[in-house]
């Protein structure tokens, strides 16, 4: 039998590399108009954007259009026309620690579930924001990098791995309403 390639047969379709985390939270690469109806059914009500660039046009209009609060946090600072720079040496592939900080502090707010985090593939900025809520949770090092390594394929990198390992979960603050430690 032939799979089914008219438009409403293919109405549910994730974004690419997406990814359940835990309990109202996702992952994925930068969604497009063919995977909005599939994000219509999550009731998103916060996407972590990890990327320099800002969301393609389209994406950020049924951000709005669907009421859903973008937390855009490597964008340029205001008047500043260039990316921000995500890690030491301008490498946009590469977090920060603060960043990560201000990403995990949504990611543990339950008043901003459901959750999406993304990047432009879903593989190196998020895979590293998720090893780090990973090891807020406790999980081992060798679970932790080998989610990471699942979602990054063949293309892992080094500094993400290290920045996971290395990451001072102290940092972060956890919140008495957290649900998913």
């Amino acid at each position: 039998r032939e799979p089914c390639l008219r438009p409403e047969c293919m109405s549910y379709i994730p974004p690419v590399n997406f990814g359940y985390v835990e309990a109202q939270i996702f992952r994925s690469g930068q969604p497009t108009p063919r995977s909005f109806p599939f994000l219509e059914t999550l009731q998103l009500r916060t996407v972590v954007y990890l990327s320099p660039e800002p969301p393609t046009a389209t994406f950020a209009a049924f951000m709005e259009e669907q009421g859903v609060r973008c937390a855009h946090l490597l964008a340029p600072a205001a008047g500043d026309p260039s990316p921000a720079p995500a890690g030491a040496g301008g490498n946009s592939e590469t977090l920060t620690e603060t960043v990560v900080v201000a990403a995990l502090r949504l990611l543990l707010d339950p008043l901003c579930y459901p959750i999406l985090v993304c990047c432009s593939l879903g593989r190196h900025r998020t895979g590293t924001l998720i090893g780090c809520l990973r090891k807020i949770q406790n999980w081992n090092l060798s679970s932790i990098l080998a989610e990471y390594r699942r979602f990054a394929g063949n293309k892992q990198r080094l500094e993400n791995e290290q920045l996971i390992e290395l990451f001072d979960t102290d940092l972060v603050a956890i919140p008495p309403n957290a649900t998913v430690l």
